[in-house]
């Protein structure tokens, strides 16, 4: 028997336990404070691109409700059709995210959280690369990684019998992909879980010299 790729694992888990791991009523949650400093940063209408968007909610559907254009891609076939249907003001794609294309400079900012790890290591900056040049200049990206490295595999993954994968380096190196990327980085926040917990970052695509950036920094 042919054994599974990281990927497949990844996305044969969240097909499997979509509605387990979040509910078509779920709130904001932890997620709350991040939108809300999106919003305050971003122009009327902004393009925003939710990678690893999952359903939906509550990424896509709160910036949706707020005016944004908003595109989200996932992996998972189950993910995408639960995001068609609860978000319908929105566009989504069912892709591997390093396969999925966009024109330079599409969006006025890109969310992913909880996702990059389930890439393998080698290709998460290769990715942040793609995705800073999908930014606009003064673009923002926001971006939830790992604070200490580790690889792994949860075989019984939130108690449904279906397997799910991750790989994520330390913080510190998800700084320097970042910069490498040609991003700034404006802040890197703490988040704990359990016993450990993820790095968030606020990353920023330079601005075009002589021109106002769009939306308000902190």
């Amino acid at each position: 028997m042919t054994e599974e790729s990281p990927i497949d694992l990844v996305r044969k888990g969240y097909d499997a336990l979509s509605h387990r791991y979040r509910a078509d009523d779920a709130d904001e949650g932890r997620y709350a404070p991040w939108l809300a400093g999106l919003r305050e940063r971003l122009p009327t209408a902004a393009r925003v691109l939710d990678l690893g968007c999952g359903c939906g909610v509550p990424v896509a559907r709160t910036l949706s409700d707020a005016g944004y254009q908003v595109t989200g891609v996932d992996i998972s076939e189950v993910q995408i059709g639960r995001a068609r249907m609860l978000v319908p003001r929105a566009a989504f794609v069912c892709a591997d995210a390093m396969t999925v294309t966009f024109a330079p400079a599409s969006f006025d900012a890109i969310v992913c959280l909880y996702a990059l790890f389930h890439l393998p290591l080698d290709a998460q900056p290769l990715l942040l690369a793609r995705a800073a040049g999908w930014l606009r200049p003064s673009g923002w990206m926001l971006v939830t990684v790992g604070q200490r490295a580790w690889t792994g595999t949860d075989n019984d993954w939130l108690g449904g019998n279906a397997a799910m994968w991750w790989a994520q380096a330390d913080a510190a190196t998800y700084d320097e992909w970042l910069r490498q990327a040609g991003l700034d980085i404006v802040e890197r926040d703490f988040v704990p879980e359990g016993d450990s917990g993820h790095a968030l970052f606020w990353a920023r695509r330079p601005g075009v010299s002589g021109c106002q950036p769009a939306g308000t920094a902190r």
